[in-house]
């Protein structure tokens, strides 16, 4: 197919090739508005365009006041006059004798589309291999990325549009089927907007150059492509009000504002529209020529004036004055030009003519809202605001248009005519609304994890708020499956754990926490043969064991609610670490369960007898994952990764009965023999070995060469020629060639991403950083109790490269049922499989891969990946709130619907008390509450002895008294003297001395203080007291005598004045 842009569509490149006209004065004078009308009017049917002086301004710095106005953008190609009827597409000039032909104006068709299968990414095969392209195929969605700015976009009643990772889904609100349109570029989607007609909607993507794709909704056909309008993504894009025209603004690094001809691919206007970044870019609904952009502590508004020197985008930026300085999220253009915003704090502000006129809060000078307004809109005829608090708050338009501030304060007090708390721990992020006829319905977007139906009608039949969708709020941390059936398991920071059927596509059962999830397992059948129980770690250190069931199952009770599919119980909860549990790991027989942290130990539990500990060991970092061993090694251990470079095998711990009246201290294993292996980069040492490798191949070609240069000429000229061959030759070895790269060893190890193991003792393993790119194989040391781990520098004995992962690693790495399929999740959100020979762990052939983006580039790390327990399907978690299901390439289609069994619950499980939960963070862990158990009782030891010595002194002491009163009773000459009854004189004298000693002590320890405090007092009076001379004078009146005395102060040199 012959896509328009085969011909000349570079407008944004050959504005910045005239960037260097000379700027005209008098730009910032605009022409009259029918002027500027006229020409916007001839710009909708042209397209050659250049930039004069806003490219200048391009790399200026935003944030200077000096100078508001700035002109940029596209002026025309030619004068005004003359350039009236060229052409939009300008055919490329043919050579010498057509240069002087008239160009022949050009418009794409009304009809025209692309094709679909052509411009969409697709994954990556390695050539000349038997990878299917279809290897894995997107069935579900279960993620959204509630946290992406205006990721939530209606296209009518039915449909939502939202972005997830390199997918763009169109969800239908009534069937929840989902339909999936890919990103062309395969870097991921900036940002979505949706055409006022609702017939056309944008995907901004992300990438080097990336595009704009404008849809046709409902066909879902590509209908326009916008190319150059930023360098790495877009961040906001909004179509006028007519639909005409389409603004776009840039992120990182460039932040370019763009005005698009969106029908005819053309850029109209181009200029940088700040230093920082941008969240947002308007038309105004009442005039197409004024916009606003607003962002990180600036909002800046724009006017097209028609200069001299052509149509130009004139920014002016707003100035806080005495208001502090916000970011600003949310913000409205009101029908006179002024425009209304929100602020951090949740107050409104009122804008007009770059200065806030008017600061809007409530009554008692409260906030508008409690946090940032991240969205304010204006429907029939009142001010609607969105705050991140959770409240949707309804103002009088009047009210807010003719606000002034009334004293120097800036602040006026009014009041919200209705408003809505939408729920408890709701943030809301934005809201559209729904075209229902006779209703007011509204959809929210949650950035807590969740989309609204909201009804804004507030009268006595307005409905109550329903979320219609839950979702995970942030990075999932954790993924786990059902070894039995089509369940999975989630958890996040956002304190829920989810389960969901991923075969019949159905979201099942949460379950909330006071603390966020960090880890998770599903207990293996040989514990719970029904595979009903889960395992999840949580930040604060708790272990809880979740019990899956099917509620339908039990005894229906009267009043009962409403019944659902599945349901999700507390079975038992402990605390065996302090910090985040990052690592659950049960022992192949099931017999031992471990648990990791980054408190830097790993707890072990004996499973038959209740969880209960065996003990704990500590390692030298913290804790990044845990394995055990497979069935084929003759030994059960356990591969301890470390973030920081340190990998540790400890064996099976030793069960041992505690003896009755024994208490043990401390739940410490101090004699367990543990391997280690302390990595050592060596990715210095592979690349000098493969430039090398290059250098030797370089020079045995050369020396082929050279042999065959050699017969030639001793051929045709005989020993002369030879002899000539051999002096250049010489001559050209004598060159020296170029050092071999330096050996490097970073001095902070690389983070150790994931690893498993390969065989008894051996292990592969994936790092971040410096050492990314390559696959390294290691093997443990023999142990050596004696050997100091902080000293210790081992080296892998092998390696695999692994193509383009040089800045993007190996995050997660799962294997197939036979082993012979590895499924590998990359830190840029990517899906990689390496197709290997059966049970070969020793990866002795990696050559052939498959490689799909799926999860954001940017901020969409893999964090989960993991495949069905009978490979029938693949699930990834990522760091976007994604959560996608594939669907494993396979000879067998499946020939109907399958769906997960929720295990049946037990006998009783209904009468069965709740264990008490473990809420307070700050409970003490099983260690901690060991130590304070034998802590408390060797206190109450210690307090024991004390009261006993206590008591002995209390009755010495009577009786000392009774023997004074018996003394006393006696006749004089008997009496013994007080001083007979010291045992020894000298003992009150040393108490004395002691006391006199720690007075002195204490006078040294604060010397400095006193001598500090005496200078200053030293000063002061001889600053302002020893310069006063004291008058004294004498008066009387009538009978009675007074004095009075006055006090003259010599002239200060410093203050230059007389004190009396």
């Amino acid at each position: 197919m012959k896509e328009p842009d085969d011909q000349d569509t570079d407008g944004g490149k050959s504005d910045r090739s005239k960037s260097d006209r000379r700027p005209s004065q008098g730009s910032s004078k605009s022409e009259p508005r029918s002027a500027v009308k006229e020409d916007y009017k001839f710009l909708e049917n042209t397209t050659d365009e250049t930039v004069t002086e806003g490219e200048e301004s391009y790399l200026e710095d935003d944030d200077s006041y000096t100078e508001h106005l700035e002109g940029s953008s596209s002026s025309l190609q030619e004068d005004y006059s003359e350039s009236v009827g060229e052409s939009r597409y300008m055919e490329t000039p043919a050579p010498a004798a057509e240069e002087a032909e008239e160009k022949v104006k050009k418009k794409i068709s009304e009809t025209f589309f692309y094709d679909y299968t052509q411009l969409i990414s697709t994954p990556f095969v390695t050539p000349d291999s038997n990878i299917p392209l279809d290897l894995l195929t997107l069935v579900h969605s279960f993620g959204y990325d509630c946290r992406k700015r205006a990721n939530l976009q209606l296209l009518d009643n039915n449909t939502v549009l939202y972005v997830a990772g390199n997918q763009l889904i169109l969800l239908n609100l009534k069937t929840k089927e989902q339909i999936y349109l890919r990103s062309s570029s395969g870097t991921g989607i900036g940002v979505i907007g949706v055409h006022p007609d609702k017939t056309y909607f944008t995907v901004a993507e992300k990438g080097f150059s990336p595009k704009i794709v404008v849809y046709e909704y409902p066909s879902l056909r590509p209908y326009r492509i916008l190319r150059d309008g930023t360098d790495l993504g877009y961040a906001y894009v909004d179509f006028n009000y007519n639909g005409t025209l389409l603004a776009s603004v840039g992120g990182n690094p460039d932040h370019t504002l763009t005005i698009w001809n969106w029908k005819e691919e053309q850029p109209i206007l181009r200029t940088k529209a700040f230093s920082q970044e941008v969240f947002k870019v308007t038309f105004n609904p009442e005039d197409d020529e004024q916009l606003t952009t607003s962002g990180s502590g600036h909002i800046k508004f724009w006017e097209m004036a028609l200069t001299f020197t052509g149509l130009k985008l004139q920014g002016l930026l707003g100035r806080f004055g005495k208001t502090a300085t916000t970011d600003i999220e949310g913000y409205m253009e009101l029908p006179d030009g002024k425009v209304l915003s929100g602020s951090e704090w949740g107050n409104m502000l009122v804008w007009e003519a770059g200065l806030i006129k008017v600061e809007l809060c409530r009554a008692a000078r409260k906030s508008c809202h409690q946090g940032p307004i991240n969205q304010i809109v204006l429907d029939e005829g009142e001010v609607i605001t969105v705050g991140s608090d959770g409240c949707i708050r309804i103002w009088d338009f009047e009210t807010i248009d003719t606000a002034d501030s009334i004293d120097d304060t800036g602040l006026l007090e009014i009041e919200p005519i209705n408003e809505l708390q939408v729920d408890k721990n709701v943030k809301l992020f934005s809201m559209i609304k729904m075209n229902e006829t006779g209703h007011n319905f509204w959809l929210a977007q949650d950035a807590s994890g969740a989309i609204w139906k909201l009804d804004l009608s507030f009268s006595n039949i307005t409905q109550d708020p329903e979320c219609l969708f839950s979702f995970h709020s942030g990075a999932i941390e954790a993924l786990a499956l059902s070894p039995l059936t089509y369940l999975m398991a989630t958890t996040a920071l956002d304190c829920s754990v989810r389960i969901y059927d991923f075969a019949s596509k159905t979201p099942l059962a949460q379950m909330r926490f006071k603390q966020g999830g960090t880890a998770l397992a599903w207990v293996p059948l040989l514990v719970s043969y029904t595979g009903a129980q889960i395992i999840a770690g949580f930040e604060d250190g708790v272990v809880r064991i979740l019990e899956l069931y099917d509620p339908k199952k039990l005894t229906v009770f009267a009043g009962r609610k409403k019944i659902l599919d599945a349901e999700i119980r507390l079975k038992q909860v402990f605390k065996p670490h302090t910090a985040h549990v990052t690592a659950l790991a049960y022992e192949r027989d099931g017999e031992i369960l471990a648990t990791g942290s980054k408190d830097q130990t790993v707890f072990f539990f004996e499973v038959e007898k209740g969880y209960k500990p065996i003990g704990y060991i500590t390692t030298p970092g913290p804790v990044c994952q845990l394995l055990w061993s497979p069935s084929s090694h003759p030994e059960s251990t356990l591969l301890i990764i470390c973030e920081n470079g340190y990998v540790l095998e400890a064996p099976l711990p030793t069960i041992e009965e505690e003896e009755e009246g024994h208490d043990v201290v401390s739940y410490e294993i101090k004699d367990m023999s543990i391997k280690c292996f302390h990595f050592s980069s060596v990715k210095s040492k592979i690349l000098r070995l493969i430039e090398l490798e290059k250098r030797k191949k370089k020079k045995e070609l050369r020396e082929k060469e050279k042999e065959e240069r050699r017969k030639q000429l001793a051929a045709e000229m005989g020993e002369d020629g030879e002899k000539e061959l051999q002096g250049k030759e010489e001559e050209k070895e004598e060159e020296e060639e170029e050092p071999l790269p330096q050996i490097f060893i970073p001095s902070t190890p690389c983070h150790i991403l994931c690893g498993f193991y390969s065989g008894p003792g051996k292990f592969w393993v994936s790092l971040g950083g410096y050492d990314a790119g390559f696959l390294y194989h290691c093997a443990f040391p023999p142990y050596d109790k004696s050997r100091d781990i902080k000293e210790q520098r081992d080296e892998p004995f092998d390696f695999r490269f692994l193509q383009d992962t040089e800045d993007n690693p190996i995050q997660a790495i799962t294997f197939s049922i036979n082993q012979d399929v590895m499924f590998c999740g990359m830190k840029n959100g990517a899906i990689r499989v390496y197709i290997l020979s059966q049970n070969d762990l020793s990866l002795t052939n990696m050559a052939d891969y498959w490689h799909f983006n799926m999860h954001d580039n940017n901020y969409g790390c893999v964090k989960g990946i993991s495949a069905s327990f009978d490979d029938r399907f693949l699930v990834t978690t990522g760091a976007d709130s994604n959560i996608f299901v594939f669907n494993v390439f396979s000879e067998f289609e499946l020939k109907k619907t399958i769906k997960a069994k929720v295990p049946s619950p037990r006998f009783g499980i209904e009468t069965e008390p709740l264990p008490k939960d473990i809420e307070d963070p700050k409970t003490y862990s099983i260690e901690n509450a060991r130590r304070k158990r034998e802590h408390d009782k060797l206190m109450k030891e210690v307090e024991e002895i004390k009261a006993g010595k206590r008591e002995q002194l209390k009755a010495l002491r009577t009786e000392f008294w009774k023997l004074l009163e018996m003394n006393e009773e006696l006749p004089k000459h008997m009496q013994f003297k007080r001083t007979d009854f010291d045992v020894d004189s000298k003992i009150r004298a040393e108490i004395d001395r002691k006391t006199v000693y720690k007075i002195q002590q204490v006078e040294k320890e604060l010397g400095w203080e006193k001598e500090k405090h005496r200078i200053g007092l030293m000063k002061l009076q001889n600053r302002y007291y020893e310069d006063c001379r004291n008058r004294a004078i004498a008066t009387s009146v009538g009978s009675e005598d007074y004095s009075t005395c006055s006090l003259l102060v010599a002239l200060s040199p410093a203050s230059g004045s007389v004190i009396h």
